[in-house]
Parts: structure tokens; C-alpha cells; sequence
């Protein structure tokens, strides 16, 4: 990528990156203001280790993997919390923001049924856009692994759209 004007590298895969971030993270997670704080909170660290960033290849996907590893270690935490106070375990609550369709609510409550790695993957291969190969490296998985993932996401994710399609129309 090239630098923009004032010579910033990270400034410039802001402009370019944080939107797409933070989609995925909403997708994620379910929750878009959780999504963008994650997606800042990544950013403040490739700001921390710029070097490190400034060398890597794939700045966004790089980015991606601090943020997807953010959201785990939040969730790692709320679970150790749930355990110890389980008065206070809370359900899933999405918050896409106001006005989001009611479709895109749904995708993301279905995406919320399936687990960690299957949901990064779907997120990765949908929703990034990346091709199987491409998801396959950046999760350090085989291809096979990735295609039997998205084949499980659709027939788990089927069953939650129609079940929640039915209840609408009950």
C-alpha cells in the first residue's frame, strides 16, 4: 500500500481498512459498538508495534487476526466471569445499530449459533471476501477444513433462518 501524504502507514490502512474491520467484527460479535471499539483497539496496537506492522504483508489481515484475537480473549474473560458470578450472565444481546434490517439481524443471530472457528471462517469467506485458499492461510488450516466448515455453516445457519422465519410468521 502506499503511504499516504503525512507519511503514515497506519493512517493510511485506517482510511482504507476500518470500515471492512469493522463489518466483520459486527458479524462477529453481533454487537457494532463492541466491533468498533475492538477494531480501535487493534489499531492502537499496530500502532504499538509499527515496525512490526509497517513490515508485514497484509496489513488488513493482519489487523484482522489482532482484533479477531481481542474478541477471543474478551469472550475468554466473560466466560471465566460467568462461571464466577453466574447471577449475572447476560444473553446474547445484538446491536447493530439503529435502523438495520431485520434480515441482517437474523444473519448475525444465526452466526452467533456457530462456533468460534466455524463463525471466523464464514465471516472470512462471506463477509471479507476472501476465496478458501485465502481463508485456509490466514487461518493457518487446509483448504478441506475451510470447505467442511462453510458446509457446516450453511446447514446450521439454514436451520436457525427458517426456525426464526417461522416464528415470525406464527
Amino acid at each position: 500500500m502506499d503511504e499516504s501524504s503525512d507519511g503514515d502507514p497506519v493512517r493510511v490502512v485506517y482510511d482504507l481498512s476500518y470500515r471492512r474491520l469493522v463489518t466483520q467484527l459486527a458479524a462477529l460479535c453481533g454487537n457494532l459498538p463492541e466491533a468498533e471499539d475492538i477494531v480501535q483497539e487493534a489499531f492502537v496496537t499496530a500502532m504499538t508495534h509499527r515496525r512490526d506492522f509497517v513490515e508485514v504483508s497484509n496489513k488488513e489481515a493482519w489487523l484482522r487476526t489482532v482484533a479477531v484475537n481481542l474478541l477471543r480473549n474478551r469472550w475468554r474473560r466473560a466466560r471465566v466471569t460467568a462461571r464466577a458470578l453466574p447471577k449475572f450472565r447476560a444473553e446474547l444481546s445484538i446491536d447493530l445499530g439503529p435502523g438495520t434490517p431485520e434480515d441482517h439481524v437474523a444473519i448475525v443471530y444465526a452466526l452467533s449459533q456457530l462456533s468460534l472457528p466455524v463463525r471466523i471462517t464464514v465471516v472470512l469467506h462471506y463477509i471479507a471476501d476472501l476465496s478458501v485458499a485465502q481463508v485456509a492461510t490466514e487461518l493457518a488450516v487446509p483448504e478441506g477444513t475451510v470447505k467442511a466448515r462453510l458446509a457446516r455453516a450453511r446447514v446450521q445457519m439454514a436451520g436457525h433462518l427458517i426456525d426464526r422465519e417461522e416464528a415470525d410468521h406464527v
